[in-house]
């Protein structure tokens, strides 16, 4: 099943169909909903409009909970949702543009626009204090372009300048645009993926949005619209509630304290830090609106309110009979009870999860506790579970069961991730002077980003100053044969002259070094692949329970690297794998659940970590997540004075403790583990390659 399948269930309710009847009858303006828990406001909306075609506005809060709630909205509806957030930066009063946020309000504006029926949107105080700009000059800011159209690439070219668009070498933001050849690229503010248009002499071939992180097309298209940037606009605006239909519904937990903040914001005064900062509070508030504007703006629609604040005597109120779902927190005896107790009471049993995986875990984790259980698992989650008992439904979350943190995701977020941008962001970090290494020229220095002239087109590049003065230009299109220089602190280094070979005969030399380490490597690796390992039990229930456990989702990488391991540690072979990733991809994740599958299996396990700050800190993390299971940790570095150390290695010799974590000390010749099953290694390339050796032989 998947949530369209459960929004369909859920909107038997006799409450969604007496909503329907108040709102087709016209006569209710103002209702009141009570009794909505978790995600129940989002599920109610969405039942409710799934076949009505009137435009919904729902405000919530702030950020957080609007995040939540348009993800819930969007994955339950099935139908298009548009978030529309604050167009700056943390707040309006520091004056920098979010063009993410940017995107997702060009992109609502245009829905409006195109009086899309059934549109469903979701904001938060912030965004509606900002104001908008009118149809009008929203429609004289757009460019419509479709394949087969006549039109000259220059025309193209003036009319984004006249836009405010920036001419670069390739795009990576929005308002930003390149030109090859007979191909434009433009990123507009209105898609969050940019456009390359693609001519035949003045006639447009083809269409395409396109991945700034890989430069691959993704989708062909018939027509584009491409937006300007319109939070600076000087044109006369308008309130968010001035564009919607006559129709329109406005869903709020609580108006008056969405008037209130609109008020605070109105009362705020710029901050002066830079040159995007307003230069007085009256600039600021031309683009805001006031908390009284904003009530007058509002008071025409209807109005459903899903909070139990006081705000009038609304003219129905509709309450529901709901409770949140109970915090289990990984407490399986106290969630097998209440499963069970629910069952025998008629009750349906939901269970909502991201992961196909994650819920077979759970069946899995009842059946081997010999308390087998009946729910219906539902193909991807909302953010808060629920129990509704006048439908006998209890829409439960795995996440929830197990103390997960679930995040929410927005379609701006790709627009935040390129790896372009990136590495541009990094290159804007460089003051000039700053050592560079090239990968084929050595070491210089960072000369700042400068324009040259190449074939009569102006293109940027990255200066590089080497020995003797000598000068290097690198286009910005070579940026990954740049890294910014790391050696020993306080240590400059030698600049390499342009053309000498040194830099070659220096690469040669690390190489022959290389080749020593890799014939070494081979010869261990050889008589390891003779031996015969030990091979572990297949994953138990607790292994599953520790699994599921995990706060955050599991990424594809983390699976496949997990199963990977399993694999390896299964097979009879001696393991040897090696895992990369970024700081914060859950790496450490994977070794925890290796650890632990280690030791269910009765082997000891070393963690070998680089520095006594990042061992401690490996203690406390393992320590965390094991401290429900029959495990102990314990951890050794030169920090710990000698006694407390003869009396952990007395115990290590003995079987205790099951995890061992420390620095080069693990190296010692006096640490001896009773039967050690498993090392595992942290930042190998920051660990001594005669320490990492003797612990792996």
């Amino acid at each position: 099943m998947d949530l369209p399948e459960l929004l369909t269930v859920y909107a038997a309710h006799p409450h969604i169909k007496a909503l329907s009847s108040l709102l087709d009858e016209g006569k209710s303006r103002d209702l009141l909903l009570t009794g909505l828990s978790g995600s129940g406001a989002a599920m109610a909306v969405a039942a409710l409009f799934r076949q009505r075609r009137e435009t919904c506005l729902c405000v919530l809060n702030d950020l957080e909970e609007a995040g939540y709630f348009y993800n819930d909205l969007a994955r339950l509806s099935g139908r298009p949702a548009f978030f529309f957030p604050s167009a700056w930066q943390r707040h309006i009063k520091y004056g920098h543009i979010d063009p993410p946020g940017e995107i997702l309000r060009t992109e609502t504006l245009g829905a409006l626009q195109h009086a899309q029926p059934g549109t469903l949107i979701v904001t938060y105080p912030d965004a509606l204090a900002e104001k908008v700009i009118s149809k009008e000059e929203l429609r004289d800011r757009t460019l419509q372009i479709s394949v087969g159209e006549k039109i000259d690439l220059p025309f193209v070219s003036d009319v984004f300048d006249s836009l405010g668009f920036e001419l670069t070498d390739y795009v990576y933001e929005p308002g930003q645009y390149a030109v090859r050849g007979s191909i434009v690229d433009v990123f507009p503010f209105s898609n969050e993926y940019p456009y390359r248009i693609d001519f035949f002499g003045n006639e447009v071939e083809t269409l395409r949005s396109f991945d700034v992180e890989t430069q691959l097309s993704r989708e062909k298209l018939q027509s584009v619209a491409i937006v300007s940037e319109i939070s600076r606009s000087g044109e006369a605006r308008i309130a968010l509630f001035d564009l919607l239909p006559e129709d329109t519904c406005i869903v709020a937990r609580d108006f008056a304290w969405c008037a209130e903040r609109v008020d605070s914001l109105w009362k705020e005064e710029p901050v002066q830090g830079d040159g995007a900062s307003f230069p007085s509070a009256e600039a600021m508030r031309k683009l805001l609106v006031s908390g009284e504007d904003f009530r007058r703006a509002a008071r025409p629609f209807r109005r459903i309110r899903t909070g139990a604040a006081a705000c009038g005597t609304p003219d129905a109120t509709v309450a529901f009979d709901t409770e949140p779902q109970p915090l289990f927190r990984k407490n399986f005896d106290l969630a097998g009870d209440a499963f069970r107790r629910y069952l025998s009471e008629g009750y349906r049993i939901f269970l909502l999860s991201d992961s196909e995986r994650q819920a077979e875990r759970v069946r899995a984790i009842f059946r081997d506790r010999g308390e087998p259980v009946a729910f219906t698992a539902v193909d991807r989650t909302i953010h808060g579970g629920f129990t509704d008992h006048t439908l006998k439904l209890c829409i439960f979350t795995d996440h929830q069961i197990f103390g997960r943190y679930h995040k929410y995701s927005l379609k701006s977020d790709r627009a935040r991730s390129g790896k372009v941008m990136l590495s541009l962001k990094e290159l804007s970090r460089f003051t000039p002077g700053d050592y560079v290494v090239h990968i084929d020229h050595g070491v210089g220095q960072f000369g700042g980003l400068v324009r040259t002239q190449v074939n009569d087109r102006v293109q940027e590049a990255v200066k590089l100053i080497y020995r003797n003065g000598d000068i290097l230009f690198v286009s910005i299109h070579s940026l990954h044969k740049l890294s910014k220089y790391r050696g020993k602190d306080g240590e400059p280094p030698v600049l390499n002259r342009l053309g000498s070979g040194a830099w070659e005969r220096l690469k040669s030399r690390a190489g022959k070094k290389v080749k020593d380490i890799a014939r070494e490597l081979i010869r261990l690796y050889a008589r390891r692949r003779q031996e015969k390992g030990f091979a572990f039990s297949p994953d138990g229930f607790m292994q599953d329970e520790l699994a599921a456990g995990f706060i955050y989702e599991d990424t594809p990488d983390q699976v496949k690297a997990m199963t990977d391991v399993r694999a390896d540690m299964e097979s009879d072979r001696p393991m040897d794998r090696l895992i990369c990733g970024d700081v914060g991809f859950g790496k450490t994740e994977i070794a925890i659940r290796a650890a632990f599958k280690a030791v269910a299996d009765s082997k000891q396990v070393a963690v070998l970590a680089p520095t006594t700050a990042l061992a401690y800190q490996h203690f406390r993390t393992f320590s965390e997540r094991l401290k429900d299971f029959p495990c102990t940790v314990d951890y050794i570095s030169r920090a710990r004075s000698a006694s407390a150390v003869r009396q952990l290695l007395q115990r290590l010799r003995r079987g205790e403790p099951d995890i061992l974590i420390g620095t080069h000390r693990l190296a010692g010749k006096d640490v001896v583990f009773k039967d050690l099953g498993l090392l595992i290694i942290d930042e190998e390339q920051k660990l001594a390659w005669r320490s990492r050796r003797s612990c792996a032989a």
